[in-house]
């Protein structure tokens, strides 16, 4: 979906005054996202290709309403159902005041401490973190522009870290999750931290929210004091847990796959994957990888 076809959709939508080419465009990616007076519009791809994108617009403002029941510091939803506009989902949102700083890992720790004591919402039900879930297909997106016996090789360990993970124990209680917990996903307003993502809650091991920042320590260049932030805010770290290297893994796995779909229109990417891939085949837990 590109510009002018999100634009399209966000003017049928009757949502903002005024012309839509007046709205502020602020991501495009696997949403539109437009900003107009006090009101954020999500334009989602077409539900008509992808019949789940509905039951997920639908999902995160079901999620939006149990974090303001419970009170946890999230975006709110204007509206409570999703539009279909021209087979696109929309959803409308209240905007967040601007941010007067950066988020930072204990930020975001401050917020997971509140999402993981949350019990279950009773009005739905939240789907399974699917970590490596989309392996295949990004893989299968690759083609031949991985080499197979690496494709090969990232299956392998897609089912070895789904067998490991479905056995372990673990320390926290499981139950509601962020899913993407990192501080990219943060706003830090006049009134503090608050939650601007919601697509990926799900209910599975509160580890894999934990196992993010690691991971981010240890690949992606995040300072360790940084991280010991994120620590002293949450109040444990996740890598004295004997289950962490298994979620570690799956997520490197997934991430690697994820960045192999991009490889055969963007030499960086197939670059930043054959690093990913190496690494992994190397058992260099070290080697720095670059967001994508």
């Amino acid at each position: 979906m590109d510009e002018v076809r999100a634009r399209s959709v966000l003017a049928r939508a009757g949502v903002v005054d005024g012309p839509a080419d007046g709205a502020e465009l602020l991501a495009l990616g696997e949403n539109a996202v437009f900003a107009a007076g006090d009101i954020v519009i999500k334009v989602g791809r077409d539900s008509g290709l992808a019949p789940e994108l509905l039951d997920r617009a639908r999902r995160e403002l079901d999620i939006a309403a149990y974090l303001a029941e419970h009170g946890v510091p999230a975006v709110r939803a204007a509206e409570a159902e999703p539009l279909v506009v021209d087979g696109h989902p929309v959803t409308v949102w209240h905007r967040v005041p601007d941010s007067v700083r950066p988020a930072e890992p204990r930020d975001l720790a401050e917020l997971l401490k509140l999402v993981h004591t949350l019990p279950a919402p009773t009005a739905f039900t939240l789907p399974r973190r699917e970590l490596l879930g989309g392996v295949e297909r990004w893989l299968r997106l690759a083609g031949d522009a991985i080499d197979p016996a690496d494709a090969e090789y990232l299956r392998q360990r897609r089912d070895g870290f789904a067998a490991a993970a479905a056995a372990l124990t673990p320390r926290i209680a499981p139950g509601p999750i962020h899913g993407d917990a990192l501080p990219r996903n943060v706003h830090v307003g006049p009134d503090g931290p608050v939650l601007v993502d919601l697509e990926t809650f799900s209910s599975d091991l509160r580890e894999h929210d934990l196992v993010v920042m690691a991971l981010s320590r240890d690949r992606y260049g995040l300072p360790a004091a940084a991280y010991d932030g994120f620590v002293r805010a949450y109040g444990w770290d996740v890598r004295e847990w004997d289950g962490c290297a298994v979620l570690r893994g799956a997520r490197e796995t997934a991430s690697c796959a994820w960045v192999a779909q991009h490889a055969s229109a963007n030499p960086a990417a197939l670059a930043e994957f054959r690093r990913r891939v190496g690494s992994l085949r190397d058992g260099d837990t070290g080697v720095r990888w670059y967001p994508f």
